[in-house]
């Protein structure tokens, strides 16, 4: 499929988040600093949660949510950060394809896990003497599987009549990475149904899975009537920190896929929400908000000093 479309169109620019060299090159700087405070924060919380006094199901999740956080903005942030250097950003359609195959992939099974990560903080909340019966590693491991091959069925679904459509035309992607809508843009075909199709399947997972953690969190709420001061403040702590997540990502994903899209350059900055911003602030909300996590960062530091 690659190989017969790019006979017709080899290359793709992808267009910056400003046209001023000199805001660029600011944005350079910013950006690369966003994207290692990503990775480096990812890659801290990844080896504690995977340490074997960190075994509750809530780390297990949190451990595989920072793998994909630090794979979701590295499919995107690279690409946009050495576009504010050179005058044409340009990738290939190969690459292109790949691009927007990542993007849904990592992103998709990003909200899968949130979602995973909900339920474990329903049942932690709300059934506490059935949480070890009920969250058991094997169920955790199901659902982790199945986030990852729902997210891979949603990018292949999304990928694949992107990849089948010709391009003839202008190759300047209204983006700073290969997205759906601004390759629609560029199709030299009929896209109607193929935009229909991309808000029935992205637009319709992101607010499907932002009622459904909105809706435990409401039943998390009404269970909490009748507790204790301190009853009402340990629940709140325990997902205060996925709730911050959560609004932080499905705002800005559900703003982009539940519409067709027709402000690309809107569409373009909302984008860095989701993904480069939280990703980056992730680390940091679950750290500064988990006592064991904090104390097992500080052991890892003290032992690295």
């Amino acid at each position: 499929i690659v190989k017969e479309n790019s006979s017709s169109m080899k290359e793709f620019i992808l267009l910056s988040l400003s046209d001023n060299q000199g805001v660029q090159k600011i944005y350079f700087v910013v950006f690369l600093l966003f994207y290692m405070l990503t990775v480096a924060g990812n890659l801290i919380v990844l080896t504690v949660t995977s340490s074997w006094h960190l075994n509750s199901p809530m780390y297990f999740f949190l451990c595989h949510l920072s793998f994909i956080d630090i794979c979701y903005s590295s499919v995107t942030a690279p690409q946009m950060i050495s576009g504010f250097l050179v005058e044409n950003n340009t990738i290939s359609f190969a690459g292109c394809i790949g691009q927007l195959f990542g993007v849904h992939f990592f992103g998709c099974t990003e909200i899968f896990i949130l979602t995973a990560m909900a339920y474990d903080r329903y049942v932690a909340i709300c059934r506490p003497l059935h949480y070890p019966a009920l969250m058991s590693r094997r169920l955790c491991g199901r659902m982790v599987g199945v986030s990852w091959v729902g997210g891979f069925l949603h990018s292949t679904l999304q990928t694949l009549p992107i990849a089948l459509l010709p391009f003839c035309g202008p190759n300047k992607v209204a983006h700073y990475f290969c997205d759906v809508h601004p390759l629609l843009h560029l199709a030299c075909a009929n896209t109607r149904a193929e935009g229909l199709a991309a808000v029935a399947n992205s637009g319709v997972i992101s607010l499907s899975c932002f009622l459904i953690l909105v809706t435990s969190y409401v039943v998390i709420l009404v269970s909490l009537r009748g507790q204790t001061l301190a009853g009402w403040h340990k629940a709140l702590s325990t997902c205060g920190s996925h709730i911050t997540v959560v609004f932080l990502f499905f705002g800005p994903t559900t703003f982009v896929y539940i519409r067709p899209s027709s402000d690309l350059s809107e569409d373009r900055t909302v984008a860095v929400f989701y993904t480069l911003i939280t990703p980056m602030l992730n680390p940091l909300i679950y750290t500064l908000r988990n006592g064991e996590v904090k104390g097992a960062v500080r052991k890892l530091c003290r032992r690295k000093v």
